[in-house]
């Protein structure tokens, strides 16, 4: 007897599990006893955008926690408040099906089988004279536990690029009513395209709730972020940028460092203004979303606020053009102005004296003391021979401009930084440390072992060049956010400069030593074919230098 009532229920609990709920279209709710859930739906229904124009497609997400899969859905598409589906649905999912809802195919989507389920992703296509949709869905966590109506943020048909419809951001209210960060401090972005600003107001006391507005320059997009640290990686990311079509919209995604942000659901977000004008892109909306980052979950932990801006492509944000950063941790439940970071500029100094260091005084100092003794011979500063004194001084430069920059690259960092750059800065700090205290450790001219000194001074002066070199090239890699890389390319070609004279002038060397060039005096060798190379690899150094320079200027750090 018991067997036969099991095998009488098992039709009824499992009715529903091939997805076939036609019959739920109109009021979406399932064919199970009891009725929906009326507390707050642990499942969660969001679009990738929040506007779209006729005949775009739009990812939809049906999110649950990893620890509390739903079996069951039923999602359509719905103008605000309308009791029939708009538009069609296409799945590429082997857990989702299509649905012929109101005598019209594809109106809707349902599940395949009652298998458990934390992420279902489809694509619905508008159609029609839709002016605002919001999606619906019904989750079915097991037989008797369901909720309905579960609504997504309403997506409004994209207006046109120009419009003023976020024109009233400005600075009024910061520090009292809401937080704001700005670049250049304390401007007003009501007052002219060149201030790029963030705020961010809490509605509501203790409520989740909070009103963000972002405003800024930009060719492509602005974006900001909370995170645990001043650098990008494992933060909670708004982008406010261009689509595919010119359309401004808002993205939430998460930064995993060095690469491109994940896009993450939108998640709870509503009343969204988007618009571009005169190319300043300007986004506020509200969000209920807790802020998530590999440290923390909520709302009300500090976090250091990131300002980004950059160019886009066919809607794909590309590498930031440059970044700002709050000086400390902010609650964004408190009202305050907040400063913005000036720790970029020590990295930019840091690597504006590497330059100077290893790329213009010493190898200048290497080439006076391997190539050019002979010039101003009977010329003695000090009583030392001049190429002695000129080497010792651009030497002492070069060593004290990697002292001040191996510093401020601590400083900044406040510790120890993952990968090949600051294991050969720490390489080039050691051996520049090493040459000086040799030196000073040295025999005579004339003694038998002074050939051991010349070939250790040679071939430690030789590596810390190269592992400059390659210090330099990894660095500016990090912070190259010039177009197509150009900084790249001109320190590339910056090496290839100084190793087309270092070979030159090595090349006169063995030909003067052979004999084939006459013997000439001090006044003749100041203005010979030395001098003349010399001249010319020192202009050609400086205008590489000074390219490079800019290029730091505008250099950003991630």
């Amino acid at each position: 007897m018991r067997i036969l009532i099991l095998l009488c229920a098992v039709p009824g609990v499992w009715c529903y599990s091939s997805g076939l709920v036609s019959g739920s279209c109109a009021d979406m709710t399932p064919g199970h006893p009891g009725s929906p859930q009326n507390t707050e739906s642990p499942f969660t229904v969001s679009a990738a955008q929040t506007t779209f124009t006729p005949g775009e497609s739009v990812t939809v997400s049906l999110q649950a926690p990893a620890s509390t899969p739903f079996m069951g859905f039923l999602l359509e598409a719905r103008a605000p408040g309308g009791q029939s589906a708009v538009g069609s649905f296409a799945v590429n999912s082997a857990s989702a099906r299509l649905l012929t809802c109101f005598q019209t195919p594809n109106a809707a989507v349902s599940h395949v089988s009652s298998s458990a389920k934390t992420n279902i992703q489809v694509t619905w296509k508008a159609a029609g004279n839709i002016e605002a949709v919001q999606f619906q869905a019904s989750f079915v966590q097991s037989y008797k536990t369901f909720w309905v109506g579960v609504k997504s943020p309403v997506l409004s048909l994209s207006s046109m690029t120009g419009s003023s419809s976020t024109s009233n951001i400005s600075s009024a209210g910061c520090g009292s009513s809401k937080v704001c960060i700005s670049q250049p401090a304390d401007c007003d972005p009501a007052g002219g395209s060149q201030c790029r600003f963030m705020s961010a107001m809490l509605l509501s006391p203790g409520g989740p709730a909070v009103r963000y507005e972002v405003t800024g320059a930009a060719d492509g997009y602005i974006a900001f972020g909370f995170s645990d640290d001043q650098k990008m990686g494992n933060d909670d990311i708004y982008i406010c940028g261009l689509d595919s079509k010119g359309s401004v919209g808002v993205t939430h995604a998460f930064s995993t460092g060095e690469t491109s942000p994940k896009v993450q659901p939108l998640g709870n977000v509503s009343d969204v203004q988007a618009s571009v004008q005169n190319g300043v892109l300007s986004c506020s909306f509200t969000s209920s979303n807790p802020i998530s980052t590999q440290r923390s979950s909520n709302l009300s932990s500090l976090y250091y606020l990131l300002f980004a801006y950059g160019a886009s492509s066919n809607g794909m944000i590309q590498m930031h053009k440059d970044t700002f950063t709050s000086s400390q941790r902010v609650d964004i439940s408190a009202p305050a102005v907040v400063q913005s970071d000036g720790k970029v500029d020590i990295i930019r100094a840091h690597g504006a004296l590497m330059l100077i260091a290893w790329m213009t005084t010493g190898p200048l100092g290497m080439i006076v003391a391997r190539f050019l003794k002979s010039m101003g011979t009977g010329v003695k500063p000090c009583g030392k021979d001049l190429w002695f004194v000129v080497h010792v001084s651009v030497m002492t430069v070069t060593v004290a401009a990697t002292i001040i920059a191996f510093i401020l690259a601590f400083s900044f960092v406040n510790g120890w930084a993952e990968g090949a750059h600051p294991v050969l800065g720490v390489l080039v700090m050691i051996l520049a440390l090493i040459q000086p205290i040799l030196a000073l450790m040295r025999c005579g001219p004339q003694h038998p072992w002074r050939f051991l000194f010349n070939w250790a001074h040679f071939f430690i002066a030789a590596s810390v060049q190269l592992l400059a070199v390659a210090a330099i090239f990894t660095g500016v890699q990090m912070m190259d956010s010039t177009p197509n890389g150009w900084l790249v390319k001109v320190m590339g070609g910056f090496a290839g400069w100084q190793a087309l004279f270092y070979g030159l002038l090595e090349l006169r060397a063995r030909w003067k030593s052979s004999g084939a060039e006459p013997s000439r005096t001090a006044a003749s060798n100041m203005v010979g074919a030395a001098g003349l190379l010399l001249l010319l690899y020192i202009l050609g150094n400086l205008s590489f230098l000074v390219a490079l320079l800019v290029g730091i200027s505008q250099m950003s750090y991630t």
